[in-house]
């Protein structure tokens, strides 16, 4: 089995900080690999994996202020399906793009829907659905319109997440600065239950952090550490009381959340999109639907196992897992060709 995997170009892959999309397909990509599969891996020049790496845009476009990205996203899927025919499946992880050169090959093509950017980009893949297989991240985040082949809910390396039974004293906020993600509700949380606030995550709203963040940062209630790398999040995770996620829309996954529950560390967020599939409410965490209700919540941290939220994740979200189902959709696809929904397990 011959895979090219398309990753996105904004980041590194895996990223060196921020960059979900990315560190999902090197997971995978890892993963593929360390079962003998024969995985080409596009992505930027510097990016590391045991894969055959292959690329035309040498840095992420988010890290080198001179890249166009327009015209770099264009050169880096037009170099792979340039070569197409190289492969026995394509596994698209660069969102609708893509999908406007498949009638243009005959190899076979799984797209992994990573979220809706907009209701604006549907009509690309209502229009090529009959030649790209879809697998959504959650049941959650299905478009009616489209068919699908499967849901494979995102995996993590459990070795890169250290359980800690006892944790620190403080709330944590990690994800990027950005009025969807409650950025601001998660202050009003931490100041309303007496508890110090840590946040981490890329500004992705520069007027939001100035007007509705920034005023609140003090250095002792509430802290922004700036985006951080692998090793300062598992210890921000480990050591929290909770990570608060007061998102405001439907979000898709949350690949944050399971990091956290895998360190033991339970979730407060408000019930949107994908959560209630990650979360086991009263569990591993609280689904809520306000701030008040997650101020009530904080004063039930006691009462979760953190053992069991680390067991959640083991059991559900490993990378293991992921790789599994991904192996079954590609022979499933390879076998038959057929674009019908497969029954998986998550």
């Amino acid at each position: 089995m011959r895979i090219a995997m398309l990753s996105p170009i904004a980041w590194r892959t895996p990223p060196r900080s921020y960059g979900p999309w990315e560190r999902v397909v090197s997971l995978l990509t890892e993963g593929l690999v360390s079962k003998g599969i024969e995985v080409t891996l596009f992505a930027t020049g510097d990016s590391l994996t045991g894969a055959r790496l292959d690329y035309v845009c040498p840095y992420p476009y988010e890290e080198n202020p001179h890249i166009d990205a327009k015209v770099w996203e264009a050169l880096h899927i037009a170099h792979l399906f340039e070569q197409a025919d190289q492969f026995d499946l394509i596994h698209n992880h660069y969102d609708f793009l893509p999908l406007v050169f498949s009638r243009l090959v005959s190899t076979p093509i799984v797209t992994t829907i990573h979220g809706f950017s907009s209701s604006k980009i549907l009509p690309v893949y209502r229009e090529y659905q009959d030649r790209s297989h879809y697998v959504s991240i959650s049941d959650a985040d299905r478009d009616p319109d489209l068919r699908y082949l499967a849901t494979v809910y995102h995996g993590i390396a459990l070795d890169e997440f250290t359980f800690r039974e006892t944790p620190g004293d403080y709330l944590l906020y990690f994800g990027r600065i950005h009025p969807d993600k409650g950025t601001r509700e998660a202050i009003d949380i931490a100041r309303l239950s007496g508890h110090r606030l840590l946040m981490a995550g890329i500004i992705q709203d520069k007027e939001y952090f100035n007007s509705q963040i920034a005023p609140f940062i003090d250095n002792h209630q509430v802290i922004y550490l700036g985006s951080v790398g692998p090793a300062q999040r598992n210890e921000l995770l480990g050591h929290a009381l909770a990570l608060l996620h007061p998102i405001h829309f439907k979000e898709p996954f949350g690949l944050s959340v399971i990091e956290a529950m895998a360190c033991g560390t339970p979730v407060v967020a408000f019930k949107k999109g994908s959560m209630p599939e990650v979360i086991i409410d009263q569990q591993t965490g609280f689904l809520v639907d306000n701030v008040e209700e997650a101020c009530q919540s904080i004063t039930h941290l006691t009462e979760i196992d953190r053992r069991q939220c680390r067991q959640w994740v083991a059991q559900r979200f490993s990378v293991e897992r992921m790789v599994a189902d991904y192996l079954q959709v590609y022979q499933s696809i390879l076998r038959t060709g057929a674009v019908a929904s497969l029954p998986i397990n998550n």
